[in-house]
């Protein structure tokens, strides 16, 4: 199964930003045990093409590893060069996306207008995150898939356990999790990484 396959399978993509770089395998691992398989590490992180690398090294069988924030085609090749398998934009950057795809990696540019969103499609992504979701809420998903059913969306930003569900049934095919799954600005402990797994767990089960 290839990645933007098994992304659409797991559905939910953690989102690991602002994290100390001795924290990262930890957080993986947990996401992991409680069941999210999809994991961004966004591009800002200290350290971050050793991390993706040592990631993917460690959990390569367990889950899929690729990176965010990437502003430009020199971030994406980087990091794909480090191991990630897909590649996460903020914006369309028909760049990034032409070198991402160059080197067979899925794209997934964010967008919010129909006009971004068709832009980055034609271009070659593989999937639009619409970013910031929460801005036009669940809805928007739907009256996107109207003109534009094609286009496989992935909300990203304010998706939480009270909406993740209405996200889906108004036609995404995978969801972009923040904060509400994955609180780096709490001290990382076996306390806090025993929570991280349940929620991580609580998120799978709103959605099946």
């Amino acid at each position: 199964m290839n990645t933007l396959e098994l992304i659409k399978q797991h559905q939910l993509v953690a989102v690991i930003r602002g994290a100390k770089e001795e924290d990262v395998l930890s957080i993986a691992k947990a996401l992991s045990a409680g069941g999210v398989k999809v994991l961004e590490i966004t591009a800002e992180t200290p350290n971050v093409l050793s991390l993706i690398e040592r990631v993917s090294s460690e959990l390569g069988n367990e889950v899929v590893v690729g990176a965010g924030t990437v502003l430009d085609p020199e971030t994406a090749r980087a990091t794909i060069m480090a191991g990630a398998q897909f590649v996460f934009a903020p914006t369309v950057n028909t760049e990034t996306i032409r070198v991402t795809k160059r080197y067979g990696v899925v794209s997934i540019p964010g967008a919010m207008t129909p006009t971004e969103i068709l832009t980055a499609y034609e271009h070659g992504a593989d999937l639009i995150k619409v970013f910031p979701a929460n801005i036009m809420g669940p809805g928007y998903i739907k009256d996107i898939q109207g003109p534009l059913p094609q286009i496989p969306l992935m909300p990203t930003g304010g998706v939480h356990l009270d909406n993740i569900k209405t996200y889906f049934d108004n036609g995404a095919v995978a969801a972009g999790l923040g904060s509400a799954l994955v609180n780096t600005k709490q001290p990382i402990n076996e306390s806090t990484l025993a929570q991280l797994t349940d929620k991580a767990k609580q998120f799978v089960k709103a959605i099946n």
